[in-house]
C-alpha cells in the first residue's frame, strides 16, 4: 500500500471540520501527552489551540533541545537551472512567464562553489526548475560529482525521479533529497498545476517513497503555506510524515514550511497564514514529534526566524538567493520568488549566538 492509499481514506472538507470544531479540553489533553497522535496534533493546529501558544512554545523548545541540543544547522540553496516545463500558477519559473532562462555549466558552478565556500558552507540545496530535457539525472549527477569535494552534504530539490534515478544520485554523493505536495488536496491540484509533469498529483506524492527504497538518507516534505487552508495541508504533511517514518524507516525525515512569497506572475494566496499561526504550526510539528528536523528558508522575515529558533525550528538556509548563478554574478530578473530575510552569513551566525545557539554547518546524520 503507497500512501496515496492512506491518503484516500480520508476526506478534505471533513477534516477541515474536525480541526475547526476543536475544543479547549481536547487541546489540554494534547499538551500534557508525552507522544501526539494525528488526533492530537489536529488539536494543536485548531484555532482552540491559540491561547495555547506559550504553553506549547515552551514544551516545544524543552523537546527540540533535548534531541538537538542548542544548535541550528545552516544550508544554503544553489540554484543551478530555471527552465522548467510546468504551469505552476504561483511560481516564478512558471514556463509562461516572460523570463531569461539559464542552466549553469561547469565553470558557473565552480563560480558558485567559491563564494559559498568562502561564506563557509558545508551543506548545500542543489535547486532547478522542473524540465528534464534541459536538466535531468545525468546533468545532476555531474553536478553532484562537481560539488561532492566542497561540500559534506549536498540536498537535492528538483522534479521528482525514478527510483534507480534517485539510486544513481545516491552513488553520486547525494544524501537528502527534498520534495514538496505543495498541497494535498487532489480536487483542487489541477487548478494550481494545469501543465507539466507537477499536473500528475499521484506521481508526486510518492516520490518520497521512492526516495527511500532509493536508499536515500534523509527525505524532506511539505505543504505550500497559503496555496490552501494551511490547517488542512499540515494535517495531511503530519499524515505523510507518520506514513513514511512507519513503513520506510531506514531514512530519516524533515518538515519544511514554505510560505508564499512575491513572484513574478504575481500570484496572491487566498488563504495566508499569519505569523502568529506559523509559530503555532511549528510547535504543533515538535510537539507531534519529537525527531524530526524543521526547517525554516529565508522566505520567513529576519525577526520571526530568530523568534522561531526557540520554537522547535532546526535548520535554516542563509544568505540565500533564488536565481542561477545569483552568488557570482547577481540578476534579480532570474529569480523564482523574493527572499524575505536578507542577511549576510556573519549577520545571522550573530543573531543564532545572541540567541544561546550554536551554528552548526553540517548534519551529522546525513554526513558521508
Amino acid at each position: 500500500m503507497a500512501f496515496y492509499d492512506e491518503l484516500q481514506r480520508y476526506d478534505w472538507d471533513e477534516v477541515g471540520c474536525m480541526i475547526a470544531s476543536t475544543n479547549e479540553e481536547q487541546v489540554q489533553r494534547a499538551l500534557a501527552k508525552e507522544r501526539c497522535t494525528l488526533d492530537d496534533f489536529a488539536a494543536l493546529i485548531s484555532p482552540a489551540a491559540a491561547p495555547y501558544l506559550r504553553q506549547m512554545a515552551t514544551k516545544a523548545e524543552l523537546l527540540t533541545t533535548k534531541r538537538y541540543g542548542r544548535t541550528i544547522q545552516l544550508y544554503v540553496p544553489l540554484y543551478v537551472s530555471n527552465y522548467c516545463s510546468n504551469h505552476c500558477v504561483y511560481c516564478g519559473f512558471n514556463c509562461h512567464n516572460p523570463i531569461k532562462r539559464i542552466k549553469l555549466d561547469e565553470k558557473q558552478i565552480l563560480e558558485e562553489i567559491e563564494v559559498l565556500k568562502d561564506w563557509g558552507f558545508r551543506h548545500l540545496l542543489l535547486v532547478s526548475g522542473e524540465a528534464p530535457h534541459q536538466a535531468g539525472v545525468d546533468y545532476y549527477a555531474e553536478v553532484i560529482r562537481l560539488l561532492r569535494p566542497h561540500f559534506a552534504q549536498i540536498s537535492l530539490e528538483v522534479q521528482p525521479l525514478q527510483i534507480e534515478e534517485y539510486a544513481c544520485l545516491v552513488d553520486s554523493g547525494l544524501s537528502y533529497v527534498c520534495v514538496y505536495q505543495e498541497t494535498y488536496n487532489e480536487q483542487t491540484y489541477p487548478s494550481f498545476h494545469p501543465r507539466g509533469a507537477k499536473a500528475n498529483f499521484r506521481y508526486r506524492l510518492t516520490t518520497p517513497e521512492r526516495c527511500a527504497e532509493a536508499g536515500v538518507r534523509k527525505v524532506g516534505i511539505g505543504a505550500l503555506l497559503g496555496l490552501q487552508d494551511w490547517r488542512i495541508d499540515s494535517f495531511f504533511t503530519a499524515l505523510h510524515l507518520r506514513y513514511l517514518e512507519q513503513h520506510h524507516w531506514r531514512s530519516k525525515y524533515s518538515i519544511s514550511l514554505p510560505r508564499l512569497r512575491p513572484q513574478v506572475g504575481g500570484f496572491e494566496p487566498e488563504t495566508p497564514i499569519t505569523d502568529r499561526e506559523m509559530a503555532q504550526l511549528i510547535c504543533a510539528y515538535r510537539l507531534f514529534d519529537p525527531e524530526v528536523d524543521i526547517s525554516l528558508s529565508t522566505r520567513e522575515s529576519a525577526p520571526f526566524r530568530d523568534m522561531a529558533m526557540h520554537l522547535g525550528v532546526t535548520s535554516m538556509s542563509a544568505a540565500s538567493s533564488t536565481e542561477p548563478g545569483g552568488y557570482a554574478h547577481p540578476q534579480e530578473e532570474l529569480e523564482q520568488f523574493t527572499i524575505n530575510d536578507d542577511r549576510s552569513v556573519q549577520e545571522i551566525c550573530t543573531a543564532i549566538l545572541a540567541a544561546g545557539y550554536e551554528t552548526v554547518w553540517k548534519d551529522w546524520d546525513t554526513w558521508m
